[in-house]
């Protein structure tokens, strides 16, 4: 039927439109998700600070 003979190409097709499925799920629910915390811009901008002291004395 539809040259689908055996087991291994129609798993295949499903586990494919499956697995699209579940990315599209995924890219919908983590959206507007940022990627970097509050916590860890603060840590960044003092080693920055911390930086631009230590260019400074050289």
């Amino acid at each position: 039927m539809l040259g689908l003979e055996g087991i291994a190409v129609p798993l295949g097709m499903i586990l494919t439109v499956l697995s699209t499925l579940l990315c599209i799920i995924y890219g919908i629910k983590n959206w507007n998700k940022g990627y970097i915390t509050e916590e860890e811009i603060a840590q960044e901008r003092e080693w920055l600070q911390e930086n631009n002291k230590v260019k400074e004395n050289l």
